[in-house]
């Protein structure tokens, strides 16, 4: 047996996989977001630990015979995040999350302290990314700063927790911004432009290899014979790709979970910081993957339903699994700025096109379509440095809703596949790291893609509905600069 853990923004999940890689059983732990200023997004990292060690003790409680068995170990998790520890491991402040935009100031005087600073990191220097966070701590708050003697990405913070062992892999450390990424290895030029030393990072390890072991106490907690193997594991993005099979360059999925993402794996370093475009490290050897992010996107249908006072599927049910066509409402899902490929942390989302006649569906219909409509920009931003796939697989918790899934193929003029088991990819691939960290087994034996359970196919009309819309909607971006924060 082998156990994935994923420290998301929303929720910590634990996935219990068999030896053939399929999904025993989830448990998951909410986790609470904290804004207390504009631009502002911040979570405790004690919480991501209480969260992630209740949701194994569920699994042991559940299942206690296989989880005694578990001879592997994964950690995933929400990337960019920095948690600031003191030298006696004291955490300094709440950790700075990847949606935090207060460094977007930082991000200039970066690129400005070092001139291949793109060329090095393969990146725009965005406020979401770790180092401006870093930047902004030793400006605003110089005292914590110097009392900082390491940096840890949320994973890599639980999994120090529950091993004692400080470590992180590639496709997490792509997003810090001191990585080169082509050499996968600490950059001492990026980490000087940030006023940092390699001393302040931790070890570096590719995600399918073995880094650690279960502290004892752990072990005897969950009833282990024997400590399992922990894995080096993945960002979140890269840990759903190793869950859908995403391996080989040219592999590509559509993730709508809290952020968006569309991902497409590559044989080599690709770099496109001109679209905003994300060059990043694979969690597996000799692999990288571009990446397109959005900052709002099941997160613009949790802000929806919360704002309307309704839960999400009652929102969804009235319109069923199919639309005719698009709104006649546009909406902009720039809750908390954007990244591809607008770059742009201080933008906020709209409406536009509202009428005394319009209601609640139309409203859910918009959001659904923005945030496609959001994705599109970030595909065309990819097809600008590589190959345009012809489909994609659906990921994420957005994954769930059939309508949105014939949207996203009418929208994007792609065939959208609905899988198995999408709302636990990054959970079920940091299982599989644990697995090949545990077994030694190559990625083409473990990273098997999801069993489909249904396409759909773009319809010609409306789909050429769709890009009259979303030409349109692209015209609204200058107006929401307007009422940036």
């Amino acid at each position: 047996m082998f156990l994935g853990i994923d420290i998301g923004t929303s929720s910590v999940k634990a996935v219990l996989t068999g030896a053939d890689g399929t999904v025993m059983s989830v448990a998951s732990r909410a986790c609470a977001v904290s804004h207390p200023h504009p631009l502002w997004s911040e979570q405790e990292p004690e919480d991501w630990v209480a969260a992630a060690i209740a949701a194994v003790d569920e699994l042991a409680d559940r299942h206690p015979g296989a989880v005694a068995t578990v001879a592997g170990i994964g950690f995933s998790g929400q990337m960019h995040g920095a948690v600031l520890l003191g030298r006696d491991g004291r955490v300094l402040r709440p950790a700075i999350l990847w949606n935090d935009g207060r460094s977007y100031r930082q991000c200039a005087a970066l690129e400005a302290a070092l001139p291949d600073f793109r060329a090095i990191s393969g990146n725009i220097a965005m406020p979401g990314f770790t180092a401006p966070k870093l930047l902004w701590v030793a400006e605003e708050e110089p005292e914590l700063f110097a009392e900082t003697a390491k940096v840890l990405l949320p994973k890599a913070y639980v999994r120090w927790r529950l091993t004692g062992t400080m470590v992180e892999e590639m496709s997490d450390a792509s997003g810090t911004l001191w990585l080169d990424v082509a050499r996968r290895d600490w950059s001492d030029a990026l980490l000087g432009a940030g006023r940092l030393s390699r001393a302040h990072m931790p070890e570096l390890a590719e995600g399918s290899a073995p880094v650690a072991r279960l502290s004892a106490e752990f072990t005897r907690r969950w009833g282990m014979g024997t400590p399992p193997v922990v894995a080096g594991g993945a960002g979140d993005c890269a840990a759903s790709a190793v869950g859908l099979g995403a391996i080989a360059p040219g592999d590509g999925f559509l993730s709508l979970g809290t952020s968006g993402v569309v991902w497409q794996t590559t044989d080599r370093f690709l770099p496109n910081p001109a679209m905003a475009v994300h060059a990043f490290c694979h969690a597996l050897p000799g692999v990288w993957h571009q990446m397109g992010v959005m900052l709002s996107s099941a997160a613009s249908l949790a802000w929806a339903a919360s704002t309307l006072g309704t839960p999400e599927a009652e929102l969804l049910a009235p319109l069923g699994d199919a639309v005719d066509g698009p709104a006649p409402v546009a909406f902009l899902p720039y809750l908390s700025g954007e990244r591809t490929p607008h770059n742009n942390a201080t933008v906020r989302g709209l409406f536009a096109g509202l009428s005394a006649e319009t209601g609640r569906n139309t409203l859910v219909q918009a959001v659904l379509e923005g945030v496609a409509f959001a994705a599109r920009d970030n595909l065309l931003a990819l097809g600008e440095g590589g190959v345009v796939p012809s489909s994609l697989d659906l990921a994420g918790g957005g994954s769930r809703s059939r309508l949105w899934a014939r949207i996203c193929a009418d929208a994007l003029g792609l065939t959208i596949h609905r899988i198995e088991d999408g709302e636990v990819g990054a959970a079920l691939g940091a299982a599989h790291l644990g697995r090949m960290a545990a077994t030694g087994e190559e990625p083409s034996a473990v990273c098997r893609k999801p069993r489909r359970l249904e396409s759909f196919t773009p319809d010609p009309a409306r789909a050429e509905a769709y890009t009259r819309a979303w030409l349109r909607w692209r015209r609204l971006y200058p107006l929401a600069k307007e009422f940036a924060s």
